[in-house]
């Protein structure tokens, strides 16, 4: 027999599918366990070998439970809507629905080009996957649910009371027989108060209007992430320093009407989650920041040029401060560009000054200004706020440092006790509109920095609050800015309502339709609401979403369906929403879907969600920190107020997979600088010497050489090259003189399949690659080769360095991805990828085999263990029992080679030995497992047979091999029982003929004996 990993796995792979050997149950009377992947987006680039890491590991674990008796669902699906696919449609004029099906699938795009797809490539690596439970967040059967959800969110408030979402209806309740004075509620800001009566008496549009300023999804008119290329709007993980992630896309900040979500309502109860969940110390603080949590204070401060008009029209700029003890300190105020009041208050003579610096702002992105602490800009509005207590004009200033989203949008500007302020001050020193900075601090130098701390601050120059230290003084300020009814203490969070509209296609449709501007939803029983056919997937040419394009789409109110877009008349016929949900949507519960997959009816039922609970184990990367995580957590706890999630997490623990790099390969082309001359002899004077230095590749360690000055190579070559275009002999026919300073080489990337191990390239496979490079020329080094230079990147299509596992499936086996992958390192850490050492893994396999059988067949015997050949076992079952436990699954592999070369050299083929070896390797090696437990004469899969109990007495020494020295000097070694005493060891080792060899006659002045350590004989 031989190892033949392809047919191997093949056999099994079909075995496992045709038996469902991993299909969970719903009702199973085992513990259960759930194992969930990071939801994947389907790209037709399909997987590099980068992406199994995360799948490997959670299948490792997965398996293992099974091998314990739990009932495990380990399941997968698609996160298949999404701004990519619909980008590839404007590009190709595919239809995305029919790209996203070729990439899951596999098949030939319209393009021409082969696609593997993502479940042939998945299924090609083994995974215990229960494929019954498959989801794809673009079927309709999906997003059916996703959109009753919305639906749900739409009638739903947040109760502060009770601390959580309820009922609109009990809302309605309230305003009807009490008004919404005691309503204590997540709602708009600036809500008009109303008594019952007043309330009945409104018509059902102004009701409506009321309403949507509580429900937890709203219109509302919003500062987004404009991106004028995609045409849509961005979130802030989609752009990376200024620009658009996808395609690099100028994002400037615009205001406009869309849907947002109340995240803000559950900002406490996010927050207070995280620390009953075992996540990485590291994600946690990633979401801490981004909820932001700050107690402090609300201040209003009267805008002076509003004095003359009555005080029902005074306006105020309100703030938000963690510092109220400071006010006395306050110099300037700092508006963000975007406030509304900016173009209310700015004066005649610096309109232009702030309306250009708007402009200016609009083209940054929040993450952007956020993170740019260096830079400092800003203009005078050249209005002035109110000091509440002193009643002194604060000038009022805009800068981008203060962001609209955060707080109120408004800072009250305190130097002394801020770095930011401190620099805005004095850069603006001197200018029109800026005060000095003043010094509320006792015993505090602030001449050259700012004193932010709060520490043993005793407050001065503040009037009342001279003398108090920060407690005291935040206290008594709040008291006295209640009394002035211009400010309250309050919490506040960083976290902003989510907005929820794209303007794009390739989305989720809302389930809602328009009656004279206002949302209607439509009724549950009625969906899905299907995405319709458009014919171009850019926005109108009146710059309406995609959807705008679509010829049937308005709701029908009597027929309840959707029907052409030229009927509407807004009496039975309206228009639907234009805009599509983002790509959270979906991703933000579909973990419920997998625990009934295929119910009609409802998401999935009480019975299924009672049984799962929640994931008790995610693995996934860590850039879904702040995003898909904490959408995903508030959509739960939605879910659990309103009865239908049996948890307030979804996620018990996260585990986040390094990443794995890619190592490039680099082809050096030498570029010429323009600073060399050479001079032609007559009648070449007007020689093109362009061509001879047209892509010049030159092999890595010469380069090294041209780079230190050394350019007799690259002279040669050119002298060469010369008498080979002009055919003479001699160069010197033509060339006159040559003077080069130096010589640039420059990095290209090549594809890493044209490079063997040893870094050589394959010239004739680069020239074959692109046009431009058919007529390249090679300087090699001295051994006649081409030795490209190496760089560990990310891996990645632009840097031409990806590996897709199907090559190393082909060529080694997926067991050999498997284990080596999980052996490059920890699993969280990042690794770079060398395909040399899968070689190593596969030698470990085929030594395996041979445990078990030869040419000839099977060799295993009955003949009893040996007490080593338990040792080795039951080390084994310990140590990789413990590594799945902690995730140290790379251990794990050097465990099983230890153990297999222990047991080669045992010669080792005993039943009782290798019938458990290979039930501990299979969460590894699942295919060669099952071929050698089938080999053993076992019948059915070893996917869910007992792992091996450890049994702790074969690791428990009985004999010690003692170094016996003399003098110090160790001259042999002896195996003696542990159990002797001092007495019986010294009486062995002075009847040893070596020992009497060595003191040849003499009698020792003290023999020193550790029992299980040493043995010394002095003297």
């Amino acid at each position: 027999m031989k190892y033949n990993p392809n047919e191997i796995e093949a056999k099994w792979q079909k075995y496992w599918l045709e038996n469902a050997t991993f299909k969970a149950e719903n009702n199973s009377t085992k513990p259960k366990y759930y194992v969930l992947d990071m939801f994947p987006y389907p790209s037709g680039a399909g997987l590099h070998v980068g992406h199994p890491l995360g799948y490997i590991a959670s299948d490792v674990y997965s398996r293992y439970k099974r091998h314990q008796g739990f009932n495990v669902l380990h399941p997968m699906g698609y996160d298949s809507f999404g701004l990519p696919a619909e980008q590839y449609a404007i590009q190709t004029g595919q239809r995305p629905e029919d790209t996203t099906s070729v990439n899951i699938d596999g098949g030939t795009d319209k393009e021409g080009n082969k696609i593997a797809g993502y479940r042939k490539q998945l299924d090609k690596i083994g995974f215990s996957f229960d494929w019954s439970r498959e989801v794809r967040t673009s079927n309709s059967d999906y997003y059916k649910h996703t959109q009753w959800i919305f639906i749900q969110l739409f009638n739903s408030w947040y109760n502060k009371n009770s601390d959580k979402a309820e009922d609109i209806s009990t809302l309605v309740s309230i305003f009807s027989t009490e008004g919404n004075v005691n309503v204590n509620a997540v709602c708009d800001e600036n809500i008009e108060v109303f008594s019952a009566n007043e309330w009945n008496a409104f018509a059902k549009e102004q009701q409506e209007r009321i309403l949507l300023q509580y429900r937890l999804t709203y219109l509302a008119e919003t500062e987004v992430n404009w991106c004028p290329g995609l045409g849509t709007v961005l979130a802030n993980d989609e752009i990376v320093n200024g620009v658009s992630e996808r395609g690099g896309f100028t994002v400037v900040r615009k205001k406009m009407t869309q849907w947002s979500m109340r995240i803000s309502a559950y900002a406490e109860r996010l927050l207070q989650g995280l620390n009953d969940i075992d996540w990485s110390e590291s994600i946690k603080e990633s979401q801490r920041n981004w909820i932001g949590k700050s107690v402090g204070a609300t201040v209003s401060f009267k805008v002076e040029s509003q004095k003359s008009k009555v005080e029902s029209e005074q306006q105020y700029i309100d703030v938000f401060t963690t510092r109220p003890d400071t006010i006395f300190g306050v110099t300037f105020m700092t508006l963000a560009p975007e406030h509304e009041l900016v173009a209310q208050i700015t004066t005649p003579e610096q309109k232009a000054e702030v309306e250009a610096y708007i402009e200016k702002t609009a083209k940054r992105s929040e993450r952007e200004r956020m993170a740019d602490v260096k830079t400092i800009s800003g203009v005078f509005t050249g209005a002035y706020a109110e000091h509440p207590f002193t009643k002194e004009p604060i000038p009022v200033w805009i800068g981008d440092y203060v962001l609209a989203g955060y707080g109120t949008g408004a800072v009250m500007a305190v130097p002394c006790g801020d770095e930011r302020d401190y620099a805005f001050a004095n850069f603006f020193k001197g200018q029109q509109g800026m005060q000095e900075i003043k010094n509320i601090f006792a015993n505090v130098d602030i001449s050259e920095v700012a004193y932010g701390s709060k520490d043993n601050v005793i407050i001065a120059n503040s009037d009342f609050l001279n003398g108090l230290n920060y407690k005291e003084a935040t206290k008594k300020v709040i008291e006295e800015l209640e009394k002035l009814n211009q400010g309250k203490g309050k919490t506040n969070y960083r976290l902003r309502d989510a907005v929820f509209s794209r303007q794009r296609y390739w989305g989720e449709p809302f389930p809602v339709y328009y009656v004279n501007g206002l949302p209607q939803m439509i009724d549950a029983q009625h969906l899905p609401i299907i995405l319709p056919e458009v014919e171009k997937y850019l926005p109108t040419e009146e710059g309406l979403p995609p959807l705008g394009n679509a010829l049937v789409w308005a709701w029908n109110t009597e027929t309840n369906q959707v029907v052409n877009t030229d009927l509407v008349d807004n009496k039975t016929i309206h228009p639907l929403e234009l805009n599509t949900m983002p790509g959270w949507a979906g991703s933000s519960w579909y973990w419920m879907r997998y625990m009934d997959a295929h119910n009609e009816k409802e998401f999935a039922s009480k019975e299924a969600l009672s049984y799962w609970e929640s994931v008790d184990l995610y693995i996934g990367g860590s850039e879904h920190a702040t995003g898909h995580l904490l959408y995903s957590r508030f959509w739960n706890k939605f879910l659990k107020d309103k009865g239908f999630a049996p948890t307030e997490e979804p996620f018990k623990k996260l585990i986040n997979q390094g990443m794995i790099l890619g190592t490039s390969a680099f082809v050096k082309r030498i570029d010429l600088p323009n600073s060399y001359v050479i001079s032609y002899k007559k009648g070449y004077e007007n020689n093109d010497d362009s061509e001879v230095f047209k892509n010049l590749f030159i092999s890595n360690g010469e380069s090294k050489k041209i780079l230190e000055g050394d350019l007799t190579i690259f002279k040669k070559y050119f002298l060469d090259a010369i008498k080979k275009k002009y055919k003479v002999e001699d160069s010197q026919e033509v060339v006159e003189f040559i003077h080069i300073d130096k010589i640039e080489v420059n990095n290209i990337h090549a594809d890493v399949h044209f490079v063997n191990a040893s870094d050589e390239l394959d010239i004739e496979k680069f020239k074959a690659w692109r046009e431009d490079y058919a007529n390249a020329e090679f300087i090699l080094d001295d051994n006649g080769k081409y030795i490209v230079g190496r760089e560990v990147e990310k891996m990645s299509k632009s840097k031409y360095n990806v590996v897709t596992p199907d090559d190393i499936c082909n060529e080694y086996g997926a067991d050999t991805l498997r284990l080596y992958e999980m052996f490059l390192g920890p699993l969280e850490q990042a690794k770079p990828w060398n395909t040399a050492g899968i070689s190593g893994v596969f030698g470990f396999l085929k030594k395996l085999c041979r445990l078990y059988f030869d040419e000839n067949g099977l060799i295993v015997t009955n003949d009893e263990p040996t007490k080593d050949n338990l040792k080795s076992l039951h080390k084994t079952i310990k140590k990789v029992a413990e590594d799945i436990e902690s995730f140290s699954f790379n251990t794990s592999v050097s465990q099983f080679m230890i153990c297999v070369n222990e047991l080669s050299t045992q010669n080792c083929h005993s039943r009782a030995i290798l019938e458990p070896l290979a039930i501990v390797i299979s969460p590894y090696a699942p295919h060669i497992a099952e071929e050698l437990w089938s080999l053993l004469g076992n019948k059915g899969s070893i996917a869910t047979v007992d792992f091996p109990l450890f049994d702790a007495q074969h690791l428990v020494e009985s004999s010690k091999e003692y170094p016996v020295s003399f003098n110090g000097k160790m001259r042999f070694t002896m195996v003696l029982p542990l159990d002797l005493t001092k007495e019986q060891i010294e009486e062995i080792v002075m009847k040893d003929e070596r020992t009497i060899k060595q003191l040849e006659g003499r009698t020792p002045n003290k023999v020193i004996i550790v029992p299980g350590k040493i043995i010394n004989l002095v003297g």
